[in-house]
């Protein structure tokens, strides 16, 4: 087999990698071009965020083919059908046909995310060790412990939170935070998000690690306070969510935020103390240019 990347822009990259599916490659990703830049740019839906384009600026698409197959006349033929200009091939080399699902379990194998929290996929046996494991595998929705935020998070809450605290996981994703608060010893757990896909694997996840908690679209959400909210999303949505979450925080509360740049933490701050000076954030810690931050709430409810 072989593998072509090529460069391409959002107006034909995922045309390009239809039509050389159509044309008989074995298969076309698309990966973002400039991931792990400040060019990077999410594709999330956010609130008040939502892309006018579901494409990256410049996409890197990664093309399989049998032996044998005429990718140039392939690529020809699509971008003359597609009416776009022809993407630059970045690399060729062969592949060597392998066992891909056991080559791709070995790329997840088990993750020490915190001081007690391990991450194990299925496939995996857990550590020899006492430590509290989270049953998760890759799937739909964002959130398999590997991304620094979603590790600022899991540390935060295995050393700050205390038994049978309420906590509300905002923007849940796979459910990590949540099901990784109910295995440290939360009470009622919750979360929100507004991919329905994410909140059906949250449910799937917290089912297949034996955690009771409650996962719903915004729209279904109940009313009420909870004594932790923790929300690793992006600093930009985080900035427009400030009156939600903070609406959320009961006295005495705490609220803990990631999926924030260093060079992002003073605004998403300075956001929050417009919204509420009486829930101060602070840096807590940062992991490779990712922050998160924490705040707790008078115990004195306001009068």
């Amino acid at each position: 087999m072989r593998e072509y990347r090529i460069l391409a822009d959002q107006r034909s990259a995922e045309e390009i990698s239809d039509l050389l599916l159509d044309a008989g490659a074995l298969s076309a990703a698309l990966e973002d071009a400039d991931a792990d830049s400040t060019d990077e740019q999410p594709l999330y839906g956010e609130p008040g965020l939502e892309p006018q384009t579901q494409a990256w600026p410049r996409s890197i698409i990664s093309v399989l083919t049998a032996d044998g197959f005429d990718f140039k006349g392939a690529l020809d033929a699509a971008v003359a059908q597609a009416g776009c200009e022809a993407p630059k091939l970045l690399e060729t080399s062969d592949v060597e046909d392998q066992d891909w699902v056991r080559i791709t379990q070995a790329q997840f194998q088990p993750s020490h995310v915190s001081p007690r929290l391990w991450i194990v996929p299925s496939w995996s046996e857990p550590p020899a060790t006492d430590a509290v494991i989270i049953r998760l595998d890759p799937g739909v929705a964002f959130g398999t412990g590997s991304h620094p935020t979603t590790r600022l998070c899991l540390n935060w809450l295995d050393e700050n939170l205390k038994p049978a605290d309420n906590v509300l996981d905002y923007g849940c994703g796979t459910g990590i935070l949540a099901i990784g608060a109910k295995k440290l010893g939360a009470g009622r757990v919750t979360g929100t998000d507004i991919d329905p896909q994410a909140v059906e694997a949250a449910r799937d996840n917290a089912e297949r690690n034996g955690c009771a908690a409650d996962f719903h679209l915004p729209e279904s959400m109940p009313e009420g306070e909870f004594s932790v909210v923790v929300a690793n999303i992006l600093a930009n949505p985080l900035k427009l969510l400030a009156p939600a979450l903070l609406g959320r925080v009961a006295p005495g509360g705490s609220l803990v935020l990631s999926g924030i740049l260093a060079r992002q933490a003073d605004e998403v701050i300075a956001a929050y103390r417009a919204a509420d000076p009486g829930l101060p954030l602070k840096l807590w810690r940062e992991e490779n240019g990712w922050v998160c931050l924490a705040g707790t709430r008078s115990a004195q409810a306001e009068a």
